[in-house]
């Protein structure tokens, strides 16, 4: 493979050719549920559950990580090993190393190595396991279960979503739906193509209600990656042009920053923060959760039915003067989707 000032001086060669040419004329705990661990020609069922975040109008957040490959660490073995940093496209920034391979994707022979640099894409989400064929040794005391879900499944979410036949928001405590989530084998891969939501809407049970009340929400933000620094930004410029170029990861100079999993610090160490790890088959995140306690009212159920019946035409305003945000209910969140989805 090409180093990167290889690479580069290629790239300059042909757009200097092209301008003569043209002359004249971007972990811990168990709250992650590990679905990809499910057994083949099973079925989970989940129910998801808004943001905490009520200004986010969608009940997921996106997650976009790139994949850095070396070859060995230094001084310990030569298997290759891959660090996780976070793409800079996710804080709604240009991130160095898309706009670095972004023209590579034009060369024939440099295709190949743009896409084991591109952004991997998932998303989180949060729920009950309403049910599941795998058998978890310990269960967290907080049954609001977090979801790293990958491309594939959210394709069939947000599908549905767009359907306009799809009356109700399913994270609706009274009137949503539990998703299906099947998988199966397709050319030797996990499948989960054949999963969907339940025909059937499903009021939250009592337990779930309960465990609203007593757990809260979590900010789905919250569990990304951290923004990297100035300094841990020049970090992962210096890694990305050394996994270019074949070298190995060198713990000596990144390892305070971002290291491979189960390298330098132990395995409760992450690549992306000190909390989470990646699922390498899979590219699922799996995060850590801080258990969160309140002393809500039990009398759960009757409690979130007044939420989801009362209205919410404005906002109250503090003593600050200031209005705080307020989530809109389940429909004109559905709206909000569709629009955003389509593009309006």
């Amino acid at each position: 493979m090409a180093t990167l000032a290889e690479i580069r001086s290629k790239l300059l060669a042909k757009e200097s050719k092209k301008n003569d040419a043209s002359k004249g004329k971007s972990f811990g705990d168990n709250a992650i549920y590990q679905f990809w661990n499910i057994p083949e020609g099973s079925q989970a069922t989940l129910r998801f559950l808004p943001d905490g975040d009520a200004t986010n109008d969608y009940f997921w957040v996106e997650r976009l990580v790139i994949n850095l490959p070396f070859q060995g660490v230094k001084g310990e073995h030569t298997k290759e090993v891959k660090v996780t940093v976070p793409c800079m496209q996710m804080y709604g920034e240009e991130c160095p190393v898309i706009a670095e391979t972004r023209s590579w994707w034009n060369d024939p022979e440099l295709k190949e190595v743009a896409r084991k640099y591109w952004k991997k894409k998932s998303y989180i989400f949060q729920g009950f396991v309403v049910n599941s064929p795998l058998d978890e040794a310990t269960l967290p005391e907080n049954p609001i279960r977090r979801f790293a879900i990958n491309t594939s499944i959210f394709e069939i979410i947000k599908g549905s979503l767009m359907n306009t036949d799809f009356e109700d928001l399913p994270t609706d405590y009274i009137n949503g739906r539990d998703f299906k989530l099947s998988k199966t084998t397709k050319a030797g891969y996990a499948n989960y193509t054949t999963s969907n939501w339940s025909f059937a809407t499903r009021s939250l049970s009592g337990d779930e209600a309960a465990a609203i009340e007593q757990h809260g929400l979590f900010t789905l933000k919250d569990y990304l990656p951290k923004k990297p620094s100035a300094e841990e930004l020049e970090i992962i410029k210096e890694m990305f042009r050394a996994s270019v170029d074949g070298e190995p990861y060198d713990p000596a100079r990144w390892g305070n920053y971002y290291r491979p999993f189960g390298v330098g610090k132990g395995d409760s160490d992450d690549i992306v923060s000190p909390q989470s790890k990646v699922a390498a088959h899979e590219d699922e995140v799996v995060s850590t959760v801080e258990t969160r306690t309140s002393s809500a009212p039990v009398d759960a159920m009757a409690a979130l039915r007044a939420r989801a019946a009362a209205a919410t035409p404005s906002a109250p305003v503090t003593e600050a003067g200031e209005t705080p945000a307020v989530k809109p209910d389940a429909s004109e969140i559905l709206r909000r989707i569709r629009e955003r989805q389509s593009g309006k």
